[in-house]
């Protein structure tokens, strides 16, 4: 057993989100492991890009009201105790409602081959984040 220090949090870079986010890692998957879990917070408004994930993700809503959309598909809104999956390389995002804060837990696995664990796409526009 080995109790893992406390990384700092990080912001959530520009190129990847809109408004701010920031996320501490719980688990970053180290070999033999493949696992990755973040604790994910978005300020109201703030959201994910358009991106995609290799070998899929989980998220877990802790805290305020989400929004998460498929791309094609509704924008459903979402609450503490809510799991949302995504399948492998189903386009998405994710992010905070208007009027709310919102964290959840992003779990997901890196593949086993050399692809890489997540595909980023444009940014989430205020019209489409704006469509419900």
């Amino acid at each position: 057993m080995e109790l893992l220090p406390k990384q700092p949090s990080a912001k959530g870079p520009a190129e990847l989100f809109t408004g701010d986010v920031y996320f501490d890692v719980i688990a970053k998957g180290e070999a033999p492991s493949r696992m990755r879990v973040n604790v994910v917070r978005f300020a109201p408004c703030a959201r994910t890009a358009w991106h995609t994930h290799a070998v899929g993700q989980t998220l877990h809503v802790t805290e305020g009201v989400g929004l998460v959309q498929a791309r094609g598909g509704e924008i459903v809104e979402m609450r503490p105790g809510d799991t949302v999956y995504t399948p492998p390389g189903e386009w998405h995002w994710h992010g905070a409602a208007p009027d709310h804060f919102m964290s959840h837990l992003a779990m997901w696995e890196a593949p086993e081959d050399d692809r890489p664990e997540t595909e980023w796409g444009e940014h989430v526009t205020d019209d489409e984040y704006g469509a419900r």
